[in-house]
């Protein structure tokens, strides 16, 4: 269905209010900016501003349901023949070599970071969000792999994955802040993942192969 104007109206002006409340929190730090001053800045009422983002966290994680869905879709597109594991550690790689913005790799993304991890409150959030994405990721892999409702495995595998993604994106994160050069701190990343592959049990990695058509 084509969009309305209404609709386009309202995308248009969320994302106007997005972009100029991460201009700000770049810029200064995400505790020194105010709801009235993005509000100000984006030439919006504050209320409007509430009306699209509930919480000023919202604003700066305003992807926050693709990035807990994509392991789950990562999941649910895998090919035949593909298990759950090797799906998500394939694309990982792939998000390294590509040095894309999901590991921490691509230009100015140090700066995200650095405002993040100055922030209490986005720092929660963070944690919260890596939680919603095991819970969405282990009701995905239950229904993938056909599993029984009491049977723990799905949320248990979904938990060593997610954990497998964060460890790496931490040691990216920590071999960047040292002054590493992107290339190196790549190259670690993809020899980390081999050894957490090389961990990792024939249950987990083998679980919910998905059956070819």
């Amino acid at each position: 269905m084509a969009e309305g104007l209404r609709e386009r109206k309202k995308r248009q002006t969320r994302q106007h209010i997005s972009d100029v409340a991460t201009g700000l929190f770049m810029a200064r730090g995400f505790e020194a900016v105010t709801i009235a001053e993005i509000a100000e800045a984006a030439e919006v009422s504050v209320n409007t501003v509430y009306n699209y983002f509930p919480t000023k966290e919202d604003l700066f994680v305003d992807r926050e349901e693709e990035v807990v869905d994509r392991p789950s879709r990562l999941v649910r597109e895998r090919p035949p023949g593909r298990s759950a594991a090797r799906a998500l550690m394939d694309q990982l790689r792939q998000d390294i070599r590509e040095r894309h913005a999901y590991v921490g790799l691509s230009e100015g993304y140090e700066r995200f970071r650095q405002v993040i991890v100055e922030s209490p409150a986005l720092m929660a959030r963070l944690f919260v969000i890596q939680g919603k994405a095991v819970h969405q990721l282990g009701v995905t892999l239950r229904e993938e792999a056909g599993a029984a409702p009491r049977d723990p495995t799905p949320e248990f595998i979904a938990h060593q994955l997610v954990g497998l993604q964060n460890a790496v994106l931490r040691s990216i994160i920590r071999g960047l802040s040292e002054g590493g050069g992107v290339d190196q701190v790549a190259e670690d990343a993809l020899r980390e993942v081999d050894v957490m592959e090389s961990l990792l049990s024939d249950t987990v990695l083998n679980y919910a192969v998905k059956n070819t058509p």
